[in-house]
């Protein structure tokens, strides 16, 4: 989950790759550095903390050098230090030296067996050993190298190398983690996301695993197996720069926040034409629909908690067995599969390693598989029989917000179209449901422009609980996963703990966590357990504690019941849940801000989980 970004061409380097750099951070901030290629060798400038510490070491000026690459870390092997900041070199570090983002899993074995040549380590990491070894098989030339090593490397990882004998290229590989080529007029790009040179260039290539990538600035070549290739389909990324840029928001995660109109109208977008649902990428003719017996969700954090929401709807409109489950604990339970199985892995990054590897088991087992993203080109697309997109753009914040309702809506399509196959639903209701995701993205524009004029209590919520030790989030039904992403937005940001029940469960213990004053958050909003939800928060209140609910505009009897009300606009119940996080989202938000955190990192977390 580090990020990388290499530059060759006519420009000074080391202002692109800062600026490069300053667009990854959110996938990492341990520690981050540059190499540059000057005429007396390799030059390198690392930092521990946030990039500024870089920008601050590296100074305004002090070199032309036109090629070079940058790092920035999230450490997995080797404590918080700038010995184990990237670039990592080798030996002669005038010569030599990588970046690397992932794991790989057999250093040990390597390393013990560089020693035993002498080469001598100076870092803990794992990713060190790359180094040694391309100057172990370093001949002149850099591409025949990195052919050589990347065979004996185990696990996944992307990886960019440069050699000072070889001016004005660099070289790259991936396996299972992202690496992306940008490619410019007389200049080129290695990175691990296109955010890093979106700036400078909108043509991108993304290279299969295996593949290693030579840039110059006369452009790239492709080689496999020691051969060159085809160069791979040349993409034009039509995202503008300013989606990665905070827009004139306090911070991205707030901008992202007040994006979610757009991204549920993006995704939703030419997928509704009328009352006429258009799913192409499904990977499923409508026999092998009909024929599912089952569906399996498998997905991580807030992906997950989009996962159980799809649980429901799916259930009630197609009437399908559906299992959410975490991915990282799936895929040792050695599941039962078979062909009438349809696995879905969901994956803000497309590169989270327990969800990749959850469908690339369940393909293999045999089952059918279909990924939901946001990002394309990634390693979950490359694992599964189809891939449907969210369209949100970039999403630099940690903590996801859009992402979250981008896959719900585009659940509740995939959910509708099974049931359209099915003839589970009349097609009335499926019209009906249709119009009403179509106005989603209004009615979520109306909500947030509603907070800006100051109608509801978010921030005066804020204020008396932000410095309160502890939170108890309760839903049922659809407003379960709500409740749950709620808190966990809560703990991310704010770093308050906070727990997330079936409210139907929590006399079953949790309970006993309330006491005088102890804020309890109820996704209440109308539905068929209204009056199920109603019972458990005169439950809370009998035991002191303070009641903020979440609730249907229009509904005046819950304010009876609940000491704070935030309402969001009326929509079907089966679509409540991208409404009702929303003041969720604010509410941790504001708590955070007035807590002094910096929400768009917070401290041990990092965008894309690319180790598992």
């Amino acid at each position: 989950m580090c990020g990388i970004i290499g530059y060759v061409g006519a420009r000074e380097a080391k202002p692109l790759l800062l600026s490069g750099l300053r667009r990854l951070e959110y996938r990492g901030y341990d520690s981050a550095g540059i190499a540059l290629r000057e005429d007396s060798g390799l030059d390198y400038v690392r930092a521990v903390g946030n990039l500024q510490n870089l920008v601050d070491a590296a100074g305004p000026n002090g070199s032309t050098t036109r090629h070079g690459l940058g790092h920035t870390r999230w450490a997995t092997h080797g404590s918080v230090t700038e010995l184990n900041a990237h670039p990592l070199t080798g030996c002669d570090a005038s010569k030599l030296a990588i970046v690397l983002n992932g794991i790989v899993e057999n250093y040990r074995e390597l390393r013990n067996n560089l020693i035993a040549d002498g080469h001598a380590f100076t870092s803990e990491t794992d990713a060190e050993v790359v180094v040694h070894m391309l100057e172990q098989e370093y001949d002149g030339d850099l591409v025949q190298a990195l052919t050589r090593v990347y065979p004996q490397l185990e696990g996944h990882f992307t990886i960019v190398a440069i050699h000072h004998d070889q001016p004005d290229l660099l070289v790259g590989v991936r396996n299972q983690t992202p690496l992306v080529v940008g490619l410019g007029q007389g200049e080129n790009f290695l990175a691990s996301n296109v955010a890093a040179f979106l700036a400078e260039t909108r043509r991108a290539v993304f290279p299969d695993d295996g593949e290693i990538v030579e840039i110059t600035p006369a452009g790239a070549r492709f080689f496999h197996d020691g051969a060159e290739i085809e160069h791979p389909a040349v993409e034009e990324l039509d995202w503008d720069e300013e989606a990665a840029e905070k827009g004139g928001y306090e911070t991205f995660m707030l901008k992202e926040i007040y994006e979610q109109p757009d991204a549920v109208r993006e995704t939703i977008g030419d997928r509704v034409r009328g009352h006429q649902l258009v799913l192409d990428a499904l990977g499923l003719t409508e026999l092998e629909v009909r024929n599912l017996r089952r569906i399996v969700i498998v997905a991580a954090g807030t992906s997950y908690h989009a996962g159980v929401v799809g649980r429901y709807i799916i259930e009630e409109w197609a009437r399908l067995p559906v299992e959410p489950d975490i991915a990282s604990e799936w895929i040792y339970r050695n599941p039962v599969l078979s062909r009438d199985t349809l696995v879905i892995g969901i994956s803000q990054s497309g590169e989270s390693r327990d969800t990749v590897n959850a469908v690339k088991l369940a393909r293999e087992r045999g089952a059918r598989t279909l990924a939901i993203t946001n990002m394309m080109g990634t390693q979950i697309t490359r694992e599964v029989d189809a891939t449907l997109y969210t369209r949100c753009g970039i999403e630099i914040g940690v903590a996801a917000s859009k992402t979250f309702t981008a896959q719900v809506a585009l659940l509740s399509l995939l959910a509708l179209k099974l049931a359209e196959i099915r003839q589970t639903l009349p097609q009335d209701e499926i019209e009906f449901i249709l119009d009403r995701l179509h106005e989603l993205p209004d009615r979520l524009a109306e909500f947030l422009n509603d907070v800006d004029a100051g109608r509801h209590r978010i921030d005066d919520i804020a204020q008396r609980f932000h410095d309160k030790p502890f939170f108890l989030y309760l839903g049922r039904h659809i407003g379960l996963p709500v409740a749950l992403e709620g808190a966990l937005k809560l703990k991310e940001i704010s770093y308050i703990p906070a727990d997330a029940y079936s409210a139907g469960e929590m006399k079953h213990g949790p309970i006993a966590m309330l006491e005088e004053g102890t804020p309890v958050v109820v996704v209440a909003t109308d539905n068929h357990v209204y009056e199920k939800i109603v019972s458990n928060i005169q439950e809370t209140r009998a035991r002191g504690a303070h009641v903020i609910a979440i609730a249907t505009e229009g509904n005046e009897d819950i304010q009876h019941h609940a000491d704070d009300v935030i309402y969001v606009p009326r929509t079907p119940a089966f679509l409540q849940a991208a409404l009702a996080v929303v003041p969720l989202q604010l509410l941790a938000y504001r708590i955070a801000r007035l807590r002094g955190l910096n929400v768009d990192q917070p401290r041990n977390l990092a965008k894309t989980v690319t180790v598992e």
